[in-house]
């Protein structure tokens, strides 16, 4: 009877931990990982349809509300006209650099298409695409004036004749939109290029060419659909979805379901950060410059379309007079050397969760092994060494401990066997030889508690960072960010853990001693699923684990041994 609770007590617990992990994704606003939610398709929106009005800040009364905004968008979506002039022909402008190829539709002068030719996409030889409007994906960047029948994002735009590419030698390149005149007021926005940067300067000038004053409010947002990614797998699932970070709250997550169902909490004003679009290993971005006060907004502005941004206010306009408003766009990988010097804080796009105070240093020693080394593989596996040389001392502790539990299992295993009717007076005898041999039972398990956070803070490490992507180490892995095609390191990682679990001491409990094997064999199968760099993480960690056990056994006297398992009863 006592082995029937404890194995329902086992089944219970293995349960709990994976709901607890489950739970875990989801409260760091990642997709579930055993239990993931679909996510319904998008509308396809072709590029003449808007994907979205401007909008402002809900219950924010500073702010012009929606309805306020539709008077710039007549019925139907069609671009307002301004009268006795006319309407501009739709038109896609691209513009590119070293690292960045920006496309603008003449609509807004909206950027609805990045690419980064140094970087791969999905398929070889085509560059990675982050932000794109197209029949299968919305994803852009918007910016408009609010406050009156003011040009937005649907009004037309014409470029203004000019370099279209960063040519040789040149370190700078700017394209210029203008619109016509519209409620009295002409925007004006020149986007500025520079070498080998990811980020954008972009300048919207408003001019009063009417006959009064004006006060219009600046809006930069980005829109989105909540699609999945496509390929991302739920076993290691991380956060796609708006985020926005301010000076007093610091980087906040919002989940798409959350802006759904008007339930996200965030920081609706600052006068600093920045407002971002965030998923896997690249993000977008909207920044003002600090000191400028702005009122930020999320929410759900179509059929699983989804806005986030911030809004301005100019000062007030005399008529013949402009008004200028610097912000920057960035639209990147999430190179962590790159986002610090952009912006403080921009770097947080990059998320490693609750255990950042931890991530961000061994990201920093796993980069500079990478300097030194040239390879990413490898730099793992160094920086996994220099980590357990660091806890060498608190792990010792545990396997001393555990040896000597090993020594006297002999002894256990009898009281076992002579007191196998009376569980008090058993528990009783177990205690007491424990308090002569001085063996302290949870020795073994305090020593890896103390580490688990560090190696779940790599663990973050490792599944975020860009630069494993498309990272070859040796023969047949070409990409670390990727399963291994034929699943040789889960494999090995498998027999590893086996050969670990195997040179531990048998629990007196026969249950407990099943449940030593099961647990270690379940946990490996999810690595089968997981990026190869993970893989090869564990797996050296495992390996420096056997050895550093098998060395204190001999130092200790105890010879070591294969405990295999037993499952009949």
């Amino acid at each position: 009877m006592t082995d029937i609770r404890r194995t329902i007590l086992w089944v219970i617990f293995g349960f709990s931990l994976v709901m607890l992990w489950d739970q875990w994704q989801v409260y760091n606003g990642r997709q579930a990982t055993f239990f993931p939610s679909g996510k319904p398709a998008a509308t396809a929106v072709a590029p003449g349809t808007p994907a979205s009005a401007p909008v402002g800040v809900p219950g924010a009364a500073s702010v012009p509300t929606t309805s306020t905004i539709a008077a710039a968008t007549p019925p139907g979506g069609a671009p307002a006209a301004t009268p006795g002039t006319q309407a501009i022909a739709r038109e896609r402008t691209t513009v590119s650099t070293d690292v960045l190829r920006v496309t603008f539709d003449s609509e807004g002068a909206s950027i609805v298409h990045t690419e980064f030719p140094k970087l791969a996409g999905e398929k070889p030889g085509v560059p990675y695409v982050l932000l794109d409007l197209s029949a299968n994906r919305v994803y852009v960047a918007q910016s408009g004036l609010i406050g009156g029948d003011f040009p937005t994002h649907k009004t037309p735009m014409a470029a203004v004749p000019g370099e279209r590419t960063l040519k040789d030698g040149a370190n700078e390149l700017s394209v210029r939109f203008e619109s016509a005149v519209q409620g009295g007021v002409k925007l004006v926005k020149t986007y500025t290029f520079r070498r080998g940067a990811y980020d954008v300067a972009v300048k919207h000038e408003v001019v009063n060419a009417g006959g009064a004053p004006v006060s219009p409010q600046l809006y930069l947002q980005l829109v989105r659909d909540g699609n999945p990614l496509p390929g991302e797998s739920s076993f290691y699932s991380t956060f796609t979805g708006p985020a926005v970070f301010t000076t007093e709250q610091k980087f906040q997550k919002v989940e798409f379901s959350d802006i759904e169902k008007n339930k996200a909490t965030f920081e609706k004003a600052s006068s600093s950060g920045y407002v971002a679009m965030v998923q896997h290993y690249f993000a977008s971005a909207w920044l003002l410059a600090d000191g400028v006060k702005r009122e930020l907004f999320m929410r759900k502005v179509d059929n699983n379309l989804y806005a986030a941004g911030l809004i301005t206010g100019l000062p007030a306009i005399p008529p013949g007079m402009s008004q200028t408003v610097e912000s920057r766009f960035f639209a990147g990988p999430q190179e962590e050397k790159t986002l610090e010097q952009i912006y403080p804080g921009l770097d947080l796009v990059k998320d490693y969760g609750w255990l950042t105070i931890l991530a961000k240093p061994l990201y920093w020693l796993l980069d500079k092994l990478h300097g030194f080394i040239g390879n990413w593989g490898w730099s793992i596996m160094a920086l996994v060494l220099i980590i357990k040389i660091a806890f060498y001392w608190l792990q010792a502790k545990g396997y001393e401990s555990m040896a000597k539990m090993k020594a006297i299992n002999p002894k256990v295993m009898q009281l076992r066997e002579r007191f196998k009717d009376n569980p008090q007076q058993m528990q009783q005898e177990m205690m007491r030889i424990y308090r002569e041999e001085k063996v302290n039972p949870l020795g073994g398990c305090l020593p890896i508690l103390v580490q688990i956070p560090v190696f779940i803070a790599l663990y973050w490490v490792l599944l975020s960072s860009v630069e494993m992507r498309n990272a070859p180490w040796i023969g047949w892995i070409r990409d670390l960010s990727t399963p291994d095609p034929y699943f040789i390191l889960p494999v090995v990682m498998t027999l590893t853990t086996m050969l670990q679990t195997a040179l531990n001491p048998v629990p007196p409990d026969p249950m407990q001693a099943k449940m030593m094997w099961f647990m270690p064999l379940i946990f490996s199968v999810m690595f089968f699923f997981f990026p190869a760099g993970l893989v090869l993480y564990w797996i050296t960690n495992n390996i420096l684990s056997i050895a550093q056990q098998w060395l204190i056994n001999v130092r200790m006297g105890v010879p070591p041994e294969f405990n295999l398992p037993k499952f009949k009863t």
